[in-house]
Parts: structure tokens; sequence; C-alpha cells
């Protein structure tokens, strides 16, 4: 009989609404494991065990209950938050020394919706300071480290909630992504990542959308998991600026998870729109291993020029440097930061309204001229990141060079944030030294429902679940 943690989400509820397992069983199971594991692997901030001990004991009481009607699809499956969103009564550090001792007096609208779906809370997993890097190493708590080798990076700014996932410390998890957050770690982790298009799902109640680049998403095992936690987190709230276009009534973005996409027309590219900087052979093999599985699957599949340049990405640092500003910190803390955080500050500080309106202009005008070459496709395959996972410490140094490192190796992420597509990161290729390299497809707005059954359908062709990392924890 598999593990509890060999489970999915979607098999753990079953399991619970059958009885055959019980929601305290399982969060012991899980809390233990992260007890176990975790010091070695950084995926979390902070572990909630009496908290999730006590929504596992509600769960239970509810499954006893024999209450009428159907029980919420997520009842005492354990989901743990990245520590960027707040939920009522739990650690919110959003990665900062400077915020440490934070406890959240709200949930995020995201977190109260899984609250509403039964999931429990086991932790809050670690990401970089404000999320501002791609990678996840703060001052608080261990690098999150991939678990195919534990002296890499699990990628950023998702890193601690894909690290957990693929070490069997959760079965999904809740990640956000404004830059490739959720994708980067995703293919550094090897498993599923989706960004949903802009307007899905809400930043609501406190934190501000300002230009729409940035979104909540799930990160799971599978991709029927990954559907099912869009389901529950795609809601708008009165005051959201953006909002996407709404399923067809009575469908489900899992429905289309099980469903087969039928043949689509798929662009591909690969190469770096940096300049000079080039992309790891292991995952130009993982993209070219895609493309000829999309075609044996019968899709049509089409090279294309890189849709972009590295203009683009100018003016997408300056607004991301304008994101990490946002946050408020006591000036008399400022010295606490990291030197990248400061160095972002720093930046947006000594820029003019007029040059961030500037640049924001040019990142929309900029999707304008994108948007029109790829939307005769169903998807656009590219890789995920540029490089194989790094080793911890990679991009450590003075911020210019960090930011430089980071835009070598994330050159392909940022793109779906600026236009508001939906985007995945789908674990298909591992290298010979057995590391993970995903690769991505980015939909149509609105195209979740067509990226989804055909991740699906590559998963099919290709399953990643029976994957699992040598086992450095026995």
């Amino acid at each position: 009989m598999a593990e509890i943690h060999e489970l999915t989400a979607i098999q753990q509820a079953e399991a619970v609404r059958r009885r055959e397992l019980s929601p305290v069983e399982i969060t012991d199971h899980y809390l233990t494991r992260i007890e176990r594991l975790d010091d070695r692997l950084g995926a979390f901030i902070a572990v909630t065990g009496e908290f999730a001990r006590e929504q596992a004991q509600n769960a239970e009481d509810e499954v006893l209950s024999d209450t009428p009607g159907e029980p919420p699809p997520l009842l005492g499956v354990p989901i743990p938050i990245k520590d960027l969103d707040p939920v009522a009564g739990l650690p919110y550090t959003g990665g900062s020394a400077v915020y440490s001792d934070r406890v959240a007096d709200a949930d995020s609208d995201v977190a109260a919706e899984l609250r509403a779906a039964g999931a429990v809370f086991t932790g809050k997993t670690n990401t970089p300071e404000f999320g501002c890097a791609c990678y996840t190493e703060n001052d608080l708590a261990p690098p999150a480290r991939t678990p195919w080798d534990l002296t890499r990076s699990a990628g950023g700014s998702s890193g601690g909630a894909a690290a957990a996932v693929a070490a069997g410390l959760a079965p999904a998890a809740h990640g956000s992504d404004g830059g490739g957050s959720i994708r980067i770690p995703a293919s550094a982790c090897g498993v599923f990542g989706l960004k949903p298009t802009r307007g899905r799902v809400s930043m609501g109640p406190v934190k501000p959308e300002f230009n729409g680049l940035a979104t909540s998403g799930p990160i799971a095992g599978t991709v029927a998991d990954a559907a099912l936690l869009l389901d529950i987190i795609s809601v708008n709230r009165p005051g959201d600026h953006f909002s996407a276009p709404p399923l067809a009534t009575g469908e489900t973005f899992l429905g289309h998870a099980l469903r087969e996409p039928g043949r689509l027309r798929i662009a591909r590219f690969s190469a770096s729109p940096i300049p000079g900087a080039g992309v790891d052979p292991e995952v130009v093999s993982a993209h070219e291993e895609a493309a000829k599985l999309l075609e044996a699957l019968g899709h049509d599949v089409e090279e294309i020029d890189v849709p972009f340049d590295a203009a683009l990405l100018e003016d997408f640092e300056l607004v991301w440097a304008a994101m990490a500003a946002a946050e408020p910190v006591n000036a008399s803390d400022e010295h606490r930061l990291r030197p990248l955080t400061r160095t972002l500050r720093e930046r947006a500080a000594a820029s003019s309204i007029a040059a961030y309106m500037g640049a924001t202009a040019r990142l929309q005008n900029a999707g304008r001229e994108v948007l029109p070459r790829v939307l005769p496709y169903d998807a656009v395959l590219s890789p995920t990141i540029a490089k194989l996972p790094v080793p911890v410490g990679h991009f450590e140094g003075d911020p210019a060079g960090e930011i430089r490192r980071m835009t070598e190796f994330t050159p392909f992420a940022s793109l779906a944030n600026i236009t508001g597509q939906p985007a995945v990161s789908v674990p298909l290729y591992w290298s010979a030294q057995g590391l993970p390299a995903g690769v991505q497809l980015t939909g149509r707005p609105g195209g979740e429902p067509t990226l989804l059954s055909l991740a699906a359908q590559l998963e099919a062709a290709r399953p990643w679940a029976g994957r699992r990392p040598q086992v450095w924890w026995d």
C-alpha cells in the first residue's frame, strides 16, 4: 500500500471522504516528515503544528458528523501557504528578518478560499525577502534546496513550496508568481507549477495589484491536483483591477485536466533573448524532447523566432525595483534588509515617477507587440529556465552581478507576467546527473483549460509521478 505522501491531494481527499484515512492521520504524517527532513531541505519558514492539528481535528469531526451534502474538496488535506501571503494567526514574515515577529491578523483571499475548501495549513513556506529573488535564501531560515541534489537551490521565489511538494512534505502547495516565481522553482524541483491568467485570482484583501504582474497559483505533483487548487482559488472580489475570462457554466479546470486537448498548433523557441547568454545544453535537450513528444502526440509544432528582446526585461527590472520599494519598512530598519533588497529599493527611490510610468507604458506596449505574434498558437513551448538547478549561493555577490546572473538564469519567465498570459512548467526531463529541467508552455489569455489538458496529456505520455529524489533521508 502506498504511503500517505505518495498519494495525490485528490486521492487523499477521496480517502478522507470514504473514511479510509483520517485528517489527523494525514496531518501527523506530514508533520513528522517535515520535522525529520526539513532542516536539510529548507522548505518552511514556520511549521504550524498546533494550528494544523486543530484544523485536522475539526476536519475529522466534520467527516464523522454525517453532515448532509458534499464535503469541501480538500477536507483534511495539508496545503502549506507561501510566506508572502497572510494567514490569520500565523507568522507573516515576507521572508524578511525585519518582520520576523509579525503575525497576520487576517487571511488573504486565497488563504480564505483554501481554508473554506477544508485545507490544513501545516506551515508557511520559505521565500526570499519580499519575493525579490529567483532563489530562496534569506536571513530567517536555511536555504531552500532542490531535493534532487541538496547542494543546489530550489529556485524562487516559491522555492519552499516547490521543495516541499517534491520531497513529499505536502501533496500540493500555494505559490505566487510575479516574474516566474512559481515556474522557476517548479522546474528546479521537478514538479508542476501554474501561473494563472492575470485577474484569475484575487490579490485581496490587503495586497495591491499594482500593474498586474503578480498572481497566486498552485504547485503540485500532478496536473489534476494543480487544476483542483486553481478551481478553489479562482475568485474575484469587489475592487480588483483585473479579471480573467470565466469558464463556461458547469465547467471546471479539473474537468479540463481530465479531457484530451485535441490537435493543437504549438510554437516553439529555445534561444535566450539575453545577448551573449546561452542556454545549458541539457535544457536545450529538454526542450527538444518536449517538442518531439508533442509531435508524437499529434500536435503541429512550428519553430518561431524569440518573440521579444532584452529591452523589455530592462523595463521589467525598474518595475520590479518599485515593487520591492512598495513593502513598508521603517527607515531605522532599512539596514537590516538584504543587499539585493536594499539595492532595489534604492534604485526605486532614485527613479522618478516619470521613469516608472515610462517603464510600465513600454511594458504594456511590448505586450501589445508580442501577443499578436503568439496568439495564432494554442501554446508556445520554451525552456522554463536557462540552466539546470544551480548551487546554493550561486547568485550571491554584489547586487548588480546578482541581478545580471538572475536575468540570465530566468530569461523566459517574466514575459507571461508582462502579457498576463497563463503559463506552466512541466517536469518532463531529467539530466544525466539526475537534475530536473522543466519546459514551459504559455497559453492564450484565459487559456488555462487548454494548458491543463495539454499538460495532462504530456503527463500521461511521460509520467513523472513515479520519479522520486534519491532517498537521502533514509
